[in-house]
C-alpha cells in the first residue's frame, strides 16, 4: 500500500512499509502537457503499478534517466545509482567487461516508487535473472524511417504475425512510446543467440515478402520511408522498453500494449499514440494484453 494524502501535495513517504524519499513534486517534467513529477509518480502508484511490475520482476533493469525532463540531460546506465537503498534488489549480470556488475531488479511497488523517483525508462533483457542469456522472449522492434510512421509498422506487424503463427508462435504487441512497435512472443527458455538468429531470419523475410516496405539492415540510407525490423534486441546483452514504462518524449507517451484489431485498423501516425492519462481506462477495458508474455503455459519452443 502506498501512504499518501494527495500526490500533488505531499510526498510518497512510506510504500508497503518502507520508507521512500521522494522530491521536487511539482517539477514540470513534461513541458507540451504541463505533466509534473508527482504525476508521473501517480501514475506509477495508482495506474501502473500492478501491471508494470510483472514484466520487471525477475529481470535485471537499465534505466534511461531524465531527471530534468526530456530536453535536459537524458542518460542510460546499467550500475545502481548511487544511494541504491539495501532493500531494492540487485542481481549478478553476465558483463565481460566487468565480471561484478550487477543490476537493479524492481520487485515490488516500494523499489518501483525508488526508482520511478530517478525519473526513468525501464528497460529489461529477454531473460531472467535465474537464467541468464537464456531468452523466454523474442521481441521485433519495427521502426519507421520518415516519412513511414507507425500506420507503416502495422502492415509490416501484420505480416510479421502470419509468419509467426506458421511457426507456432503468437504475437502480442505494443507501442514504443517513441515512433515505432513492438512485437513481442512467449517462448519456452532458449539461448538468446538462436533467438537472434531466428528473429534475423524473420527480419530478412519480411524484406523479401515486403521489399518496399521492410527491411532488415540498420544502415540509415537505406531507411528512410522504410520500416526497420530491428532483430538485434534479442541479443543478451540488449534491453528493450518495459511494457507500460513511460517515455522520454515531448509528453508522457507510454510503452501501450495493443489488441490486433487496433493494429488492422490503424490509419493515422497519431492513432496508437497513449499518455499516461489514458492508461486507467485502457485498463479498466483490456486488463494486461501481455499477461500471456509471462504464463509459462503460453510458451511455446522456437522452431528447429
Amino acid at each position: 500500500m502506498v501512504s499518501c494524502d494527495s500526490y500533488r501535495m505531499t510526498p510518497i513517504t512510506e510504500v508497503e512499509g518502507r520508507r521512500v524519499s521522494l522530491s521536487n513534486l511539482d517539477k514540470v517534467l513534461y513541458p507540451a502537457t504541463g505533466t509534473t513529477k508527482g504525476e508521473v509518480l501517480h501514475y506509477y502508484a495508482a495506474t501502473a503499478g500492478s501491471v508494470i511490475l510483472p514484466h520487471l520482476r525477475d529481470r535485471p533493469v537499465s534505466f534511461l534517466r531524465y531527471p530534468d525532463g526530456p530536453d535536459g540531460q537524458v542518460f542510460f546506465t546499467k550500475n545502481p545509482p548511487p544511494g541504491t537503498p539495501a532493500w531494492v534488489g540487485t542481481t549478478a549480470v553476465p558483463r565481460s567487461e566487468d565480471p561484478g556488475a550487477r543490476q537493479v531488479v524492481v520487485r515490488d511497488l516500494a523499489s518501483l516508487m525508488w526508482a520511478a523517483n530517478l525519473v526513468v525508462e525501464f528497460h529489461t533483457p529477454q531473460w531472467r535473472e535465474d537464467a541468464p542469456e537464456i531468452a523466454d522472449r523474442l521481441v521485433l522492434d519495427l521502426d519507421p524511417g520518415s516519412p513511414a510512421t507507425v500506420v507503416e509498422c502495422c502492415t509490416v506487424a501484420l505480416w510479421l504475425r502470419e509468419r509467426l503463427a506458421a511457426d507456432g508462435l503468437t504475437a502480442y504487441g505494443k507501442t514504443s512510446g517513441s515512433k515505432g512497435m513492438h512485437l513481442l512472443v512467449p517462448l519456452e527458455p532458449t539461448p538468446s543467440g538462436e533467438v537472434s538468429a531466428y528473429a534475423k531470419r524473420l527480419a530478412v523475410e519480411a524484406e523479401a515478402a515486403l521489399p518496399g516496405l521492410a527491411l532488415h539492415r540498420m544502415k540509415r540510407a537505406l531507411r528512410p520511408g522504410k520500416v526497420f525490423v530491428d532483430f538485434s534486441q534479442n541479443a543478451a546483452a540488449k534491453t528493450t522498453a518495459t511494457p507500460y514504462t513511460l517515455r522520454a518524449g515531448p509528453g508522457p507517451t507510454v510503452s501501450a500494449p495493443v489488441t490486433w484489431d487496433e493494429i488492422t485498423e490503424c490509419r493515422e501516425a497519431d492513432a496508437l499514440v497513449f499518455r499516461a492519462g489514458d492508461m486507467a481506462a485502457r485498463l479498466d477495458r483490456h486488463g494486461d494484453l501481455l499477461a500471456p508474455l509471462n504464463d509459462p503455459e503460453q510458451a511455446r519452443p522456437l522452431p528447429a
